[in-house]
């Protein structure tokens, strides 16, 4: 398969009271279409700002990163915008749902940005929320949800654009165990789809449901491996 994702000698450096910090050191990274890729790695190793990168919600300090073949390190701050809004799906830890909208509502709101027409986002709206199990809870607040059913609402938010991309930030990381499984399972499921998945974790358990887990220690790659499923 061809590649969707390359960043090549990405570096990031944040400089605070003249203090230079390397988030980032030197990051070779290739992601296919389909592919399932978990980062992974210990708290503070460089993860977050990494799929900030790769989201274009930051930009490397040095290094290249190819999005569909389309370097995208230097693009001004509204083309990013359009990208993301087009190529790149968001699943935060947090939910990030908006408190006064309905579930149809959040999950609308993204393609309303992006010019759609009404009929169309309908369409979406419905077939994201089918697939996430939640079109019965379509007219209900995220405050009359469980943490689980916000999370699949989220997913669904993020699918609806169809992106080349879906990023999960620590997708489980407000849930319990059970809600946590039935995420991961559902994000297993959207992959045997088609989907393209990276997701930041720091649980080795839900790093083995992804195809390749990339490891991640002071800003640096130190192991890539071949997730073997049981």
């Amino acid at each position: 398969m061809s590649s969707l994702i390359k960043l090549d000698s990405v570096t990031k450096v944040f400089l605070t009271d003249e203090v230079e910090t390397h988030a980032l050191s030197g990051i070779h990274i290739d992601i296919r279409k389909g592919e399932y890729v978990a980062i992974a790695g210990p708290s503070g190793c460089g993860k977050s700002t990494l799929l900030s990168i790769l989201g274009l919600l930051d930009s490397p300090t040095d290094g290249t990163y190819l999005l569909n073949g389309r370097p995208v390190q230097d693009l001004s701050l509204p083309e990013r915008a359009r990208i993301r809004n087009r190529e790149i799906g968001f699943i935060f830890q947090s939910f990030n749902l908006i408190g006064d909208l309905t579930v149809y509502e959040n999950v609308e709101l993204p393609l309303t940005y992006r010019g759609m027409p009404a009929a169309e986002r309908k369409a979406a709206v419905t077939e994201a929320l089918e697939k996430v199990g939640m079109g019965h809870r379509s007219k209900h607040l995220p405050s009359q949800l469980s943490g689980g059913q916000q999370q699949r609402v989220a997913v669904a938010r993020a699918l609806a654009g169809k992106p080349a991309v879906l990023l999960a930030d620590e997708p489980t990381g407000n849930l319990d165990s059970k809600n946590g499984d039935a995420v991961m399972q559902l994000l297993s499921e959207l992959h045997k789809g088609g989907a393209t998945l990276v997701m930041v974790t720091h649980d080795a358990r839900f790093a083995r449901h992804a195809d390749r887990t990339i490891h991640i220690f002071d800003g640096r790659v130190v192991e890539e491996r071949v997730e073997t499923k049981s």
